[in-house]
């Protein structure tokens, strides 16, 4: 007697016949369906123009993204292949089955829709009552760019290898001339030769034109400053005018780099101990009062979080709430944009130095310990003080176990580590969706518990 269980292809199945019936009650796909309801259909972007085939239903379009994204699945060819594999994916279709061309197209043009669908989800949180805006926790983390960092070039460096390509390509223009007196030269391989250097000398002109343009916007952004202290120092008389003040520079500097593949990225790292990477610095807005929902968003080009607190906390949607404090870790440590924070009522806790916590039984060996020199800064003796106090410690724990555990969920769980699009403006698009994906993933976990 066999104590296996027969497995038989082919054995034929009586499948329900109402696709509602194969997946269960309490899945993601129905919240997801519910949720994306609540979105106005004129903000999709569309071909009005209703030429071609029938388009597919935007909503249904946006809820097949938004389950993807929550179930791990982001390449727009692995999405396509879902609809056709898995129920769930079958059930938000209707048994359709988008091609990948149209997935990522719609992708690409409808960052208005997932940021009203971004509202929308929150909006839902506080009519169900698991979202009161109080004290939110502020992070960036980087994110891989969709490009690679060997792509990288400085601004000396492109401007040698154009010298060097116009001199290879003035060469091939030559054998070519030569090859059709005579044939000592291969005549086919000189056009593929000779176009893939003038395609690469296209592509250092534009890094190079690109990095002067930046520079040039960057001394105009400096220009005001530096009128002010020209005349700031022609006011003082004598030797109290000091040296002479350096205008901005519009120039390019010889390390400035630029990427070929995707220009907005930048190469980061995440530490000192980290490699550097091409990437994005994503930052997130997270309620730490117990949802731990991202309240506001935003991809920056800039390694540091040193000016991005303000814009962060700026993200956060008026009909969502204000929040009454704000958390953040050392990165942020800036006094004018904690007093820009401030001055719209919210009282900001934001670390000033590094704080190594002391372990009960350390492996290391002893070291030194260092007294921390005293700051006379204003504005960090006064945080130093707040942060000090007992409630002051209270609230500023919660900015690790709130913010932090939302990176984790998304690089760890969603498994979403690169950027699918390239260019600043769809980053933004993409991060937008993640960020959508999570809250309506954390809300229908929610409202389950609840």
């Amino acid at each position: 007697m066999s104590k296996f269980v027969e497995a038989d292809q082919s054995q034929l199945f009586l499948l329900p016949p109402d696709i509602r019936d194969w997946i269960p009650d309490d899945d993601l796909a129905h919240f997801v369906l519910e949720a994306v309801e609540r979105v106005d259909v004129s903000r999709f972007r569309i071909n009005v123009r209703g030429t071609g085939s029938a388009q597919y239903h935007p909503r249904m379009m946006l809820s097949l993204l938004i389950y993807a994204y929550a179930n791990g699945v982001f390449g727009s060819r692995r999405i396509e292949r879902a609809t056709y594999r898995d129920i769930g994916f079958r059930f938000l279709t209707a048994d359709l089955h988008p091609d990948h061309d149209t997935i990522a197209k719609f992708r690409r043009e409808n960052l208005a829709v997932f940021s009203e669908c971004f509202l929308q989800v929150l909006l839902l949180a506080k009519e169900l009552k698991l979202l009161k805006v109080g004290t939110v926790s502020v992070d960036g983390t980087k994110i891989d760019a969709n490009a690679s960092k060997h792509r990288s070039l400085r601004y000396d460096r492109a401007q040698s290898l154009v010298k060097r390509l116009e001199a290879d390509i003035a060469q091939l223009v030559d054998q070519a001339d030569a090859a059709d007196s005579e044939d000592a030269v291969d005549p086919q391989s000189l056009p593929e030769r000779l176009s893939k250097r003038e395609r690469l000398k296209a592509q250092m002109d534009e890094a190079c034109a690109r990095l002067e343009d930046q520079a040039k916007a960057r001394a105009e952004r400096e220009r005001a400053e530096y009128e002010k202290k020209v005349e700031a120092r022609e006011q003082r008389k004598g030797r109290r005018k000091g040296k002479k003040i350096k205008p901005p520079d519009d120039q390019p500097k010889d390390d400035e780099q630029t990427n070929l593949t995707d220009p907005d990225s930048r190469l980061m790292r995440k530490n000192k101990r980290s490699e550097y990477r091409q990437s994005y610095n994503a930052q997130a807005v997270v309620d730490a009062d117990g949802s731990q929902l991202v309240l506001g968003h935003r991809v920056s080009q800039c390694a540091s979080d040193r000016n991005e607190l303000s814009a962060d906390v700026s993200q956060i949607d008026p009909r969502v709430g204000q929040p009454s404090d704000v958390l953040a870790d050392n990165g942020y440590a800036n006094g004018d944009e904690v007093a820009d924070v401030q001055a719209a009522g919210i009282e900001v806790l934001v670390a000033t130095g590094r704080t190594d916590t002391e372990r009960e039984y350390d492996f290391r060996p002893p070291q030194d310990a260092k007294v921390p020199a005293k700051n006379s800064v204003p504005w960090i003796v006064k945080m130093q003080e707040k942060l000090a106090t007992e409630s002051g410690r209270d609230k500023y724990r919660l900015r690790q176990q709130t913010v932090e555990p939302v990176f984790g969920i998304v690089k760890h769980v969603l498994g979403f580590r690169q950027f699918m699009l390239r260019g600043h403006s769809k980053v933004e698009t993409e991060w937008c969706l993640v960020m959508l994906a999570y809250n309506t993933k954390r809300l229908h976990r929610m409202v389950q518990v609840a």
